[in-house]
């Protein structure tokens, strides 16, 4: 387990070309410690990148869900970004017991390993992943029983799984591909557990994503609508799938922005029930 370390808060810095990941130099209004714990999920010991807010005070709980690429810098950067507004946030890495410690980039050699690992979950275990992230956040006299999750990529398919979770309050999925056509491991599409989601929940696309069809985003639209789950749903002109991450060439900044302002709207319906 690695030491846990202070992250200081950042103002007025100006990015250079070749950064390590804007979310990680933007102004951070809290100083944070990080650290890597192990959530126990069906016997297993799960790694997870966990971030928390320096100093006293009680915080509601955040799950942040990896791309393909494992729990890597970008995801790193993101748990870090929302500690940083007063958040308890933890990235179970739901690749580590048949890739542990997995840290990808995001070439096309990258991209087939990764979704190589993501073809050997399932939904059963993802879903246990994440509620042994959630027990472990109870457990930190920190937070506050209020809890939200936010998923990439994979994770953002893996998010809509979340969603269907008790403890889960609020849920931003972000470009989740293939939620009205599998879930991880088999069986009916993620979207048909869409009747099991308690919350809310905030989606974004890219409209110049191919792996997403609009089609698709019109059928999960309709299903939060028929189910009555209260939801919004935005679609970016120009970005493609995984704008969100400036670490791919795919990064889109007006929609990255857009986007991350509606996610801190919807973590701060945690806060109001405080």
């Amino acid at each position: 387990m690695r030491s846990p370390q202070t992250i200081y808060t950042y103002s007025n810095i100006s990015i250079p070309k070749h950064r390590p990941s804007i979310a990680r130099l933007i102004y951070m209004p809290l100083q944070i410690v990080t650290q890597q714990v192990k959530v126990e999920s069906q016997s297993a010991q799960i790694s997870a990148y966990l971030a928390t807010p320096a100093g006293s005070g009680h915080f509601p709980g955040i799950i942040v869900l990896q791309e393909i690429f494992g729990v890597n810098a970008h995801i790193r950067a993101v748990t870090e970004r929302i500690a940083s507004l007063g958040y308890v946030a933890i990235a179970p890495a739901l690749f580590d017991r048949f890739a542990p410690g997995l840290d990808l980039g995001y070439t096309g050699a990258d991209v087939e390993l990764g979704r190589t690992y993501a073809q050997s979950t399932s939904a059963s275990q993802l879903r246990s992943d994440i509620q042994a992230a959630i027990d472990y956040l109870k457990t930190l006299p920190q937070v506050q029983p209020h809890f939200g999750c936010i998923g990439f990529c994979f994770g953002g398919h893996v998010a809509y799984l979340a969603a269907t979770l008790p403890d889960i309050a609020v849920t931003a999925s972000f470009y989740g591909a293939g939620i009205t056509t599998y879930t991880p491991g088999g069986g009916e599409p993620s979207v048909s557990q869409t009747g099991s989601i308690a919350g809310t929940m905030y989606m974004f696309f890219g409209m110049d994503d191919t792996s997403i069809p609009p089609d698709q985003i019109a059928q999960i639209d309709a299903a939060l609508t028929q189910n009555n789950i209260p939801h919004q749903i935005w679609q970016y002109p120009g970005a493609q799938h995984g704008f969100n991450c400036d670490l791919r060439e795919s990064y889109n900044s007006t929609a990255a922005e857009s986007a991350w302002q509606h996610v801190e709207e919807l973590f701060q319906q945690l806060t109001a029930t405080q």
